[in-house]
């Protein structure tokens, strides 16, 4: 099997929830923004986010701000407030290290995906990133992981690992594309959907399993 491990994004190898809430607080208090319109965005974005909630936002609650402008200062937030913890960091280093092709595989727009990567240093140590954005499209589709394979310089017929926290995207997505998967458990587990090769409590236990492959 290839050195070929895909990762999700946010809630496996990046902390969305708390970088969301710092970011809208810190939006909503620039932007002056009234406690329910700020109640509204931050349901609107609490699983992902796109212009088009900035777009319905200012139409909801009258805001003189261009739907442009919110996103843009949206998307600089989240880029400062997001997190990757050292440990996790380290470990995507040794992978590179024992000569794995590291991929991101993830749902949303791709300005502010390719910015959490630049903002928590991630982006160095990742050879390709396929973000749903990029095609319109959302894992499970096949399509997105093909994306990823083809910027990181591989062929999913080699076969490889998927690694994340959303059973249907990850797990499914990734049996769809014939790899092998490890699951980071805390999602409620869908009927009918087959199990993860591995299931683990945090991404450093699921590098330290594709370590293991290579020695």
């Amino acid at each position: 099997m290839a050195r070929l491990a895909f990762f999700d994004l946010d809630g496996t190898l990046a902390d969305r929830q708390s970088a969301l809430s710092d970011a809208l607080t810190c939006l909503c208090r620039s932007r002056k923004l009234s406690p329910d319109a700020e109640q509204w965005l931050r349901t609107a974005l609490a699983d992902r986010a796109t212009i088009g909630d900035f777009a319905r936002l200012r139409e909801a609650f009258g805001l003189d701000a261009t739907a442009a402008d919110l996103w843009q200062e949206y998307v600089d937030l989240m880029a400062a407030a997001v997190t990757c913890r050292p440990e996790v960091l380290d470990g995507l280093a040794r992978l590179r290290a024992a000569a794995w092709t590291i991929g991101v595989v993830t749902n949303g727009a791709g300005d502010i995906q390719r910015a959490k990567l630049a903002g928590t240093g991630l982006a160095s140590l990742v050879d390709g990133v396929a973000a749903s954005g990029d095609l319109e499209i959302r894992k499970p589709d096949l399509r997105l992981f093909e994306l990823a394979a083809s910027r990181c310089g591989v062929s999913l017929a080699d076969g490889g690992w998927m690694v994340g926290d959303n059973p249907a995207g990850d797990v499914g997505g990734g049996h769809q594309a014939g790899l092998r998967t490890i699951w980071l458990r805390g999602r409620p587990w869908p009927d009918g959907l087959p199990s993860a090769h591995h299931v683990v409590d945090d991404v450093t236990d699921a590098i330290a399993i594709l370590l293991a492959e290579t020695e």
